[in-house]
């Protein structure tokens, strides 16, 4: 299977104050890194943003999509980047643009069931961490036509391998890659995480 990566970044970082795609982790910002990583599994990489939202430098070949309407949430997200990649891939991996630890290892997991895949850690789903068969874009569409935005919505409609706890501790049993930054507190305290793990 050919996989293709997605990450978004138009979300409006209400609870964080800025945007989020623009805060610095070591030497480079949270948007460039995970586009480096995801870059490190999969290709080719869509950064689906904003219509006006102004980016920070990526790779030559990471290709950028404005959102047609804005406010239409991940799931309006998710149907931009997969449209960008109509007739490429076969499925592709979905990230938000604000998780620093994530890692190689959990993508190639994650893509590795070659079907339509989402992580289950502590009872919660984590679609901003999955991977979409290209097939469910016109699920996808229905259901943002129907004024329903919500990304974990589409797992009631769509054949889905629930992806439990157990089959990612090997990677890591703290599950960090699967950690998100959404307030001041939550980015410091990330930080601090990742000077630790350079010295």
């Amino acid at each position: 299977m050919q996989i293709g990566g997605i990450v978004l970044c138009g979300g409006q970082s209400l609870r964080m104050g800025r945007p989020k795609a623009w805060l610095p982790f070591g030497d480079e910002v949270l948007l460039q890194r995970v586009v480096r990583i995801l870059g490190e599994v999969v290709q080719p990489i869509v950064v689906v943003a904003a219509p006006r939202q102004v980016l920070p430098a990526l790779p030559h070949d990471v290709e950028i999509v404005r959102d047609d309407v804005e406010h239409r949430g991940p799931l309006g997200g998710l149907v931009a980047g997969l449209a960008a990649l109509n007739g490429r891939v076969d499925a592709a991996y979905l990230s938000g643009c604000d998780l620093p630890f994530l890692s190689p290892a959990f993508i190639r997991r994650m893509i590795a069931f070659e079907v339509t895949a989402v992580p289950r850690v502590d009872g919660y789903l984590h679609p901003l961490a999955a991977t979409y068969s290209m097939s469910v874009i016109h699920t996808a569409r229905a259901l943002l036509n129907a004024d329903q935005r919500r990304l974990i919505g589409l797992f009631d409609h769509v054949a889905t391998r629930i992806v439990e706890a157990a089959e990612l501790a090997d990677i890591d049993p703290t599950f960090q890659f699967l950690r998100n930054i959404n307030t001041p507190e939550e980015y410091a305290a990330a930080c601090g995480v990742g000077r630790s793990e350079t010295t």
